[in-house]
């Protein structure tokens, strides 16, 4: 039995459904990461020159910043069929193998969250990726064998928010290798702007897509979630359009403030600054004191924080800058101790 595509844990249902809808369709809808597009467009090309399926690829970096879209438009490029499946659905070698064997050639593989592979399940992928055949081991004991079955060429599209947590064998089967970063918020514009007219969004002001775009932490999925969030309170207000009075309320609720940092943003740094001076501290500290797990905090919480300076790691632990300070209008403690100094 082929596993079903799972929806990340973070999103309903509903949620992968809007954004599967308004997932850039060709590459010019497709804003922002230059370098990476550039790369692939090399790659792509080649590879229709030659022929050939493209090389294996791993696309890594922070969630929400366009891994599934670049897949999709890669095989769509390439003119093959595409196949979805996560790392945890594939429990087993046979659940591999069977999702392999119904590949026609040069079609694409997405491998979603790779880095959760179990071994046996990565191991039997190498020969696969290497020589595109599967080794079956047929019977028990002694009288077992093994059984090499021929594969179509294929591509293989791996995408992991966890580059780290990927086995170097694994890592270093994949030809191409490519980071995404976060965005910049005139390209958040430009991605608000283009989903706000698929969604039949009146036209909205542009101080107005500025302030979507700054609070939506350079990330794509959750600029589109702050639209429909403001779309949905101008529906419940009853005015056509998203205006600053709307986006404000929209926000006030949410607890978004205008950096785009939400409640558990401003628990972990108002936790460091008022219980631990500014830090250092600990990750294990960190996560038992917010009831948080460590891979919500290294993954989701502090990214972002880092990326405006808000937070650093240190080999002592995670320490909150003088801006974050800033931030909260709170006294940094360099200030204190010049202040007592002059006292």
């Amino acid at each position: 039995m082929v596993p079903k595509t799972q929806t990340k844990p973070s999103e309903t249902p509903e949620e992968e459904k809007l954004f599967t809808s308004l997932r850039a369709a060709v590459w010019t809808e497709f804003r922002g990461q230059e370098r990476v597009k550039q790369s692939l467009h090399v790659a792509l090309t080649a590879a229709k020159k030659r022929k050939e399926p493209l090389e294996h690829t791993l696309l890594y970096g922070p969630p929400g910043l366009g891994k599934t879209t670049l897949a999709h438009l890669i095989a769509k490029e390439m003119g093959v069929g595409i196949r979805i499946t996560s790392g945890p659905a594939i429990e087993r070698a046979g659940d591999l193998a069977s999702i392999l064997t119904n590949l026609e050639p040069g079609d694409v593989l997405f491998i979603d969250e790779i880095h959760r592979l179990s071994k046996v399940v990565e191991e039997t992928l190498y020969p696969a990726m290497e020589d595109y055949c599967l080794d079956i081991v047929i019977g028990k004991g002694p009288s077992a064998r093994t059984l090499r079955l021929d594969l179509p060429k294929f591509t293989i599209i791996g995408a992991t928010t966890r580059i780290g947590l990927m086995s170097a064998p694994l890592r270093d089967r994949f030809g191409i290798i490519q980071r995404l970063n976060f965005y910049h918020p005139d390209e958040l514009v430009d991605i608000i702007k283009t989903a706000a007219h698929k969604l039949h969004i009146s036209p909205i002001s542009p101080i107005t897509l500025k302030e979507l775009a700054k609070r939506a932490r350079g990330t794509p999925r959750i600029a589109l979630k702050l639209l429909k969030r403001a779309r949905d309170f101008a529906q419940v207000a009853e005015k056509d359009n998203i205006d600053d009075a709307v986006l404000e309320e929209a926000f006030s609720l949410l607890e978004i403030d205008h950096m785009g940092l939400d409640d558990s943003d401003r628990r972990l740094l108002k936790m460091l600054i008022e219980k631990h001076a500014g830090g250092p501290v600990g990750i294990e500290t960190l996560a038992a004191t917010l009831s948080e797990d460590i891979g919500t905090l290294e993954e989701v919480i502090e990214p972002y924080l880092m990326q405006i300076g808000f937070l650093k790691r240190t080999p002592r632990g995670r320490e909150v800058t003088e801006k974050a300070y800033q931030h909260f209008k709170v006294p940094h403690k360099k200030q204190l101790s010049s202040q007592q100094k002059l006292l």
